[in-house]
């Protein structure tokens, strides 16, 4: 769990999708909400007007609500969405969390370079999000998971993002890896990155920058203690 805010403030409400009729927390969904001329509107902060529509952050889900017109018959009125809606929502939601690292760096909250990230896991608030660019060489992840682990630490590892955008939001050449302390812009940057993580790991084009890592980094190397430390 990420120590930015408490328990109560933290808990993720869960939502039911309009494709699948599943229920899931808030982080695998993406919120829409109709504007006054019908259209179908992102609403990535869950703060606009309006009732809100929830689809499952995966390509498949976007596909169907667009093919079977899920969003007029959750909406109960006749509603337009754009044909290439998922690609919209992947641009805004990759375009929100560079500029949430970017914001992140400017309030002295972010270790970037490897040997930074380490050393940081010392400090008395050690970091809690873990960037690796997804281009990276696995051998730092290792290593760092691997220090995690010898201090008895959890985290959130999110490697959605390239070593291209990693560098653009963070004002440095060649970042591959960077690490948050506890904040609200560190769980916001969690939630918005599982979300990306849905929509870039479900389609075939973009496996590589897939952010589950479902397997451990080596045999020896078990993973953070911590109900929550993901690797996204």
């Amino acid at each position: 769990m990420l120590a930015a805010t408490s328990d109560d403030e933290s808990a993720l409400r869960e939502r039911r999708c309009i494709a699948s009729g599943d229920i899931a927390p808030e982080d695998r969904l993406v919120r829409f909400v109709v504007s006054p001329d019908g259209e179908v509107v992102p609403d990535l902060d869950g703060k606009l007007p309006g009732r809100g529509l929830w689809l499952t952050a995966d390509a498949k889900a976007f596909a169907k609500a667009l093919a079977k017109n899920d969003f007029s018959k959750a909406a109960k009125t006749k509603v337009t969405a754009r044909s290439d809606l998922l690609e919209h929502v992947e641009r805004l939601l990759t375009a929100r969390l560079l500029s949430d690292l970017g914001m992140a760096r400017r309030a002295g909250l972010v270790d970037s370079g490897f040997d930074q990230v380490v050393r940081a896991l010392d400090k008395k608030i050690p970091p809690v999000v873990f960037f690796h660019a997804c281009d990276g060489a696995e051998d730092g992840y290792r290593k760092i998971f691997a220090a995690l682990h010898s201090r008895e630490l959890s985290g959130e590892t999110i490697g959605i993002l390239s070593r291209d955008e990693l560098s653009l939001a963070l004002g440095k050449e060649n970042v591959v890896h960077a690490a948050i302390r506890p904040s609200a812009l560190a769980n916001r940057l969690v939630l918005n990155a599982k979300r990306l993580a849905g929509l870039r790991g479900s389609r075939p084009e973009l496996q590589k920058t897939e952010l589950q890592k479902n397997s451990k980094p080596n045999s020896k190397e078990p993973r953070p203690k911590g109900a929550n430390e993901s690797s996204l």
